[in-house]
């Protein structure tokens, strides 16, 4: 309806002959309907020009567009607005779009089909997914759909940290565990894992198990003494899990990459070394350093310690180029907090190979952690995990649904507290239940209703006219803007606060009508307002990953 108004101004503005060559044309929405449905400022932008008054503008473009069908009013406001009432025409256009695009409402084309890329969890392999891979995965996983919705073609890329002391400590724990060595003993790991699942692994390698992680199986050798076959079982155990986990959090991935395949092919290498000879590296107390300070950073980092080992943002540089080289026009990484730190010097490595990448790229989506509570206290551990609550334990007790939703409802840079007995709750309180129980409901209603599609596209527009039913027409219009906003901000936490209105705005609705009604025009405009809502309701959870259940 916008592009619409939009147009419709266009034209309007040419009939004038009024030159618009430099001016953008905003289509606004007043905060209350009192005001109409939209506004626009454009007398105001072009009043100078003109050497015209802005209400006088505004009112030479109110007269041109005045007999319009879409609008019952134009009406001209404070120093120049034009404040645009939709008609009862304009209504059931937007009803009859949304049922006639059906799972497609919403969506629009400005990525014009050119490749981003979504890298999100990328958890170590050393331990059961927490809930802070678990905020970002529902958060990028969210993203991946919504940039999907907004026309971009997305590939959704798990990088797994496979290189490094983290997994030498996983090692060496699991062998202490099969040397019989517990945590509490003091010749375990100083560094090591200490939960339960260590012990897990550790009884699967001694049975000579195999477990098979993207087309490549491990088989266990049972030998406590080699370090180096209990790392790969171990990697690939864990590994294997949490991708079990992340199934179950409906959460899949395009693309699955290893950083030690970047040793193994030496770019880690030759992204140093590539450095050095841009003159962007420099040798300093048998270390080197990349001049991270010619790119905004507030000091020089090292690239190669003194021992010979690589930092660990080195690699990532290798990665991000290995991304660039894939052709991502954008990628947008998820992340939690903890790694601003690495922002600017990725970003100071990329610029120093001179590869012609963007200063900002790669962008990213850092999250806040997350804070669980039941009974008012705060849930800290999981037994099998030893010092954290893991994803799979939210999951077995509210749920996917429930699990996704609570993580991505709020910014993600925003702290978040998940309340489990909230989210296990079959009340008003609970949004993602309201949400669910608003579509269900419309769905209880038009499976008793004999009308089909087609006779409720040719509802009555003029028996649409209660408060009501214009409140509800606008919020199902807002949704392409819902969608469109939460690709800009890179937050999914857009569309969970406008299905939680839109469900407000329906349950007001539904409690003040009655719908299976004797009167059959009546009966028809209702059921085709609600149908369209539950395409609505039905999309927007489709881009949280959320479910729409059709009955509860």
């Amino acid at each position: 309806m916008k592009n619409q108004i939009s147009n419709i101004l266009s034209d309007a503005l040419q009939q004038l002959n009024i030159e618009i060559s430099e001016v953008d044309i905003h289509i606004e929405r007043p905060k209350t309907l009192e005001h109409g449905d939209y506004s626009s400022n454009i007398a105001l932008q072009l009043a100078k020009g003109m050497k015209k008054n802005p209400r006088e503008v505004a009112q030479l473009i109110i007269d041109q567009v005045g007999s319009e069908q879409l609008f019952s009013k134009l009406e001209l406001a404070g120093p120049g607005f034009i404040n645009f009432h939709l008609s009862d025409i304009g209504r059931s256009l937007i009803i009859k779009e949304i049922i006639q695009k059906d799972d497609q409402y919403g969506r629009n084309t400005s990525g014009a089909k050119q490749k981003l890329q979504v890298e999100f969890v990328s958890a170590n392999p050393t331990g059961p997914l927490h809930i802070g891979h678990g905020r970002g995965a529902a958060i990028g996983d969210s993203l991946a759909r919504i940039m999907d919705a907004n026309g971009w073609e997305v590939t959704r890329e798990f990088y797994y940290n496979d290189a490094g002391q983290q997994i030498n400590n996983l090692a060496l724990s699991v062998q202490s565990r099969l040397k019989g060595v517990t945590p509490e003993d003091a010749d375990f790991p100083e560094d090591g894992y200490r939960g339960d699942y260590i012990l897990e692994i550790a009884e699967a390698f001694k049975i000579l198990s195999s477990i098979t992680v993207d087309r490549e199986t491990v088989t266990a050798t049972g030998n406590v003494d080699d370090l180096e076959a209990i790392k790969q079982f171990s990697v690939a155990f864990l590994r294997n899990e949490q991708n079990i986990d992340l199934a179950a959090f409906q959460t899949h991935f395009d693309v699955f990459t290893l950083e030690s395949s970047f040793y193994e092919n030496e770019a880690v290498h030759e992204v140093v070394q590539l450095l050095t000879d841009n003159g962007f590296a420099y040798k300093k107390e048998d270390a080197t350093w990349l001049r991270t300070t010619d790119f905004g950073d507030d000091k020089d980092r090292v690239m190669v310690k003194s021992d010979g080992g690589y930092t660990y943002f080195v690699p990532d540089v290798a990665y991000h180029l290995n991304k660039w080289q894939r052709g991502f026009v954008r990628v947008i990484n998820e992340q939690g907090a903890d790694h601003h730190s690495t922002i600017t010097r990725v970003r100071a490595g990329l610029q120093g190979l001179q590869k012609k990448i963007p200063q900002d790229w790669p962008e990213y989506v850092l999250h806040q952690m997350v804070t669980v509570t039941k009974n008012n206290q705060e849930v800290k551990i999981s037994k099998r995990a030893g010092s954290y609550v893991t994803l799979r334990d939210l999951i077995d007790q509210v749920g996917c649904d429930a699990t996704r939703f609570f993580l991505i409802a709020r910014k993600p840079d925003s702290q978040l507290v998940f309340d489990i007995d909230l989210a296990t709750s079959q009340t008003n309180e609970n949004p993602v239940y309201y949400i669910q129980y608003a579509h269900a409901r419309i769905c209880a209603v038009l499976n008793q209703s004999e009308l089909g599609q087609d006779q409720l596209l040719q509802f009555n527009e003029v028996l649409l006219s209660t408060k009501h039913e214009h409140q509800l027409i606008k919020r199902l219009s807002e949704f392409p803007e819902i969608i469109s906003l939460a690709a800009e901000e890179s937050s999914p936490h857009y569309i969970a606060t406008f299905l939680k209105d839109l469900a407000g705005d329906f349950h007001s609705y539904y409690n003040a009508n009655k719908f299976l009604i004797d009167d059959q025009n009546i009966k028809c405009a209702r059921l085709a307002l609600i149908l369209a809502t539950k395409n609505v309701l039905r999309n927007g959870l489709q881009l949280l990953g959320v479910s729409a259940p059709n009955k509860m």
